[in-house]
């Protein structure tokens, strides 16, 4: 494309080029007045023959002179037609000069300073084009003597053929060389872009202008949604689209909503309108189910979802409303799946976690147990909240409770994970201490991201007495008989997995008729309040919450505001240590005996034993057992430990319970004696006959050793 003819169609350019014409033409005109009164005056040509030629140039009507007195003339615009004119001398000797040789039909197009050499000997067909200088372009025609033209507009002008001595194109202008320089600056590819970018604005404001000339009735005809146009009090049918039409089927025109579209009636969207139209705000109504069409052709097969905006339409007349319905089917269905999902992965978790927790709490002898999980609401996962009762054996009961951090079934497996290890370390009969010195090492090497709490407890009937450990859990409390709340806030390490703490034990007064209370944080942290609040509120409610430990229990999530909804897991642990009286006090009874050592303590505590087991009424054989159960017990203390050495016999509504402490910290074990043995023998008959034996280290240092027998009927 030739550069001078599109960038002519600039205005910018055309008043540049129309400019640059006028500058040369009247230049050319100044310089040809003075060069004829010069040879007036002289009545001489130079010796070169440029006299001759410019005589000639005006005879022969109007070659331009090629003498020094034409370069003022042709500077401005190019040096390169006497060079030329050389080039096709040298090549064509023997041709006649022709006063029209280096005179253009039609005005030259300045070529481009910065093209090179060789583009203009590839467009030349008689050479290489070496001697056409590379900044050289051709000068534009001029006639000495001729009227200049008047200023005007350039046109556009169609392209002229190439000159075959130069190769470079000829066009219809006529250009300064500054013109020439800053096109060639700017660069063809610059206003092409430009040219280009113009033209795609230009087709964009064609297609604005398009749109903008469509009607309404047209716009609404062309959208995918449903669109239908209401006016009047009794909102009479203006206007239905045809997306309206296949889902609802044709509507007639004129009609009063109430009876022509009953689908909105069914949608309850009447009401809505006349708001929308006494108001003049838009309403919307989102996801309303429409049902299937079957009797329209072409509608709905199944059931959709569509959102309805009401937009009040004000005229000069009259008002109404545009009702616009978006198909949201496919979002809806795509969140009933997303919900449908997330109930199953929260099922799953309610049952892992279920199955985890304890099916049946364990009833022991001296308290009343009674525990309730509740998971978080619909819109929260299950955590890793658990509670376990385990009997220890002896009458003494371990009592646990602990949290993980976290939610879903990975927090719930973590979970079930520590309960069976608490379990396993329960049966060692260990200190809470050492029991929860053993978890933070298990809960760091199931997974040290997650963080649990813990709180383990163990009760002791004979010491009225309920020994505790704590890892970063909620604090327990304990109600006495008269409703004093006691708060335990000592011996309280940091949650199970961080490691690097030696935890101790505590210890808090559970006599007869008094109650505790084990939970995790769901029940008194909240959002808005800090959890010293929850903790004190859970104090007021349990100071008067009486009853069993089921009713203490109900009485508790009420008081705190514990519904279905709650976001946070809750687990709840109540247990009391009743006071019996009446026919149950003759059910529990306990009698110890000190003793001092020597060869008189076994025949003495057998006698001690068959006294008492007399005394309480307990069949022969049950006797019997008793009192050989007592005799090895002692005796093996008196062999294998060191004073000071008890005996203590106690009796449950459904066991009998024989215990022998002393100061020794040696703990026995069942070994197979061997035939010649004299020794090694008692342990294997203790746990022959007794229903359960054990043995365990006393806070104060030594052991106990104790068997129990299940009573009859029980």
């Amino acid at each position: 494309m030739n550069f001078t003819r599109w960038s002519a169609r600039l205005p910018g350019t055309q008043r540049r080029t129309a400019a640059a014409q006028a500058a040369i033409k009247a230049r050319a005109r100044s310089a040809g007045t003075s060069e004829s009164r010069t040879d007036e005056g002289n009545g001489t040509s130079g010796s070169n023959g440029s006299g001759a030629g410019e005589g000639e140039a005006e005879a022969g009507g109007g070659e331009p002179p090629t003498g020094p007195a034409a370069a003022p003339a042709t500077a401005p615009s190019g040096r390169r037609a006497a060079p030329e004119r050389a080039a096709r001398d040298r090549t064509a000797p023997d041709r006649a000069a022709h006063p029209h040789d280096d005179v253009s039909d039609s005005p030259t197009v300045p070529a481009a300073r910065s093209r090179p050499s060789a583009e203009a000997g590839a467009g030349s067909p008689g050479g290489s084009g070496a001697e056409t200088a590379p900044d050289s372009a051709p000068s534009p025609a001029f006639v000495p003597g001729q009227e200049a033209e008047p200023e005007r507009e350039a046109e556009p002008a169609e392209e002229a053929p190439s000159d075959p001595g130069t190769g470079t194109g000829v066009g219809t202008e006529n250009r300064t060389g500054a013109d020439v320089r800053t096109e060639v600056g700017t660069g063809a590819g610059a206003d092409l872009g430009a040219s280009a970018g113009t033209a795609s604005d230009e087709a964009g404001r064609q297609r604005r202008r398009a749109i903008d000339a469509l009607p309404v009735r047209a716009l609404l005809g062309e959208v995918p949604a449903l669109a239908a146009v209401v006016h009047g009090p009794e909102h009479r049918i203006a206007f239905v689209n045809d997306a309206y039409s296949r889902v609802f089927g044709p509507r007639p025109t004129g009609a009063a909503a109430r009876e022509a579209l009953p689908e909105l009636v069914e949608l309850g969207l009447l009401p809505l309108m006349d708001q929308v139209r006494r108001s003049g705000r838009p309403r919307t109504v989102k996801s309303r189910r429409v049902p299937p069409q079957h009797g329209v052709s072409g509608g709905r097969r199944r059931p959709g979802y569509y959102t309805f905006t009401c937009t009040p339409i004000s005229t000069s007349g009259d008002s109404g409303v545009l009702i616009f319905a978006a198909d949201v089917t496919d979002q809806v269905e795509a969140a009933e799946r997303l919900r449908a999902s997330e109930r199953r992965q929260r099922e799953a978790a309610v049952t892992l976690q279920r199955s985890l927790l304890p099916q049946e709490l364990e009833q022991p002898d001296d308290l009343r147990v009674a525990a309730t999980y509740q998971p978080g609401g619909t819109d929260a996962a299950v955590g890793g909240d658990w509670y376990d009762v385990i009997t220890l054996g002896a009458g003494r009961t371990a009592l646990v409770i602990g949290d993980v951090m976290g939610r879903g079934v990975r927090a719930a497996a973590v979970m079930g994970q520590l309960r069976t290890a608490v379990r396993a370390y329960a049966r060692l009969d260990l200190p809470p201490h050492e029991i929860l010195q053993l978890l933070d090492g298990l809960a760091a090497e199931i997974d040290a991201s997650q963080i649990a709490t813990c709180v383990y407890a163990v009760h002791d009937p004979n010491e009225g007495c309920l020994s505790y450990a704590s890892a970063g859990h909620v604090p327990i409390l304990v109600r006495d008989a008269d409703g004093t709340v006691l708060r335990a806030t000592e011996h309280t390490g940091p949650p199970l997995g961080t490691g690097g703490w030696l935890h101790t034990s505590g210890s808090l007064p559970l006599p007869e008729g008094a109650t505790a209370v084990l939970y995790t944080d769901g029940l008194i942290e909240r959002r808005d309040a800090d959890i010293d609040e929850g903790v004190a509120a859970l104090e007021h409610a349990f100071a008067g919450a009486t009853g069993s430990p089921d009713i203490v229990c109900d009485r508790l999530l009420r008081a705190l505001g514990i519904t279905e909804d709650h976001d946070d897991d809750v687990a709840l642990l109540v247990f009391q240590h009743p006071a019996r009286t009446g026919p149950d006090a003759e059910l529990f009874h306990n009698a110890a005996l000190d003793l001092l050592g020597g060869t008189e303590a076994a025949p003495r505590a057998r006698a001690f034993a068959s006294g008492v087991l007399a005394s309480w009424r307990f069949p022969t054989e049950l006797r019997d057992l008793g009192v050989l159960a007592a005799s090895e017990l002692v005796a093996n203390s008196l062999q294998h430990g060191t004073p000071p050495m008890r005996l203590l016999l106690r009796r449950t509504d459904r066991r009998l319970i024989i215990e022998v402490t002393d100061g020794d910290d040696h703990l026995p074990r069942r070994c197979r004696a061997e035939p010649a043995d004299e020794a090694g023998r008692g342990i294997s008959i203790i746990a022959t006959i007794a229903s359960a034996w054990g043995s365990r280290r006393t806070p104060g240092g030594g052991k106990s050793v104790w068997c129990e027998f299940a009573l009859p009927g029980t």
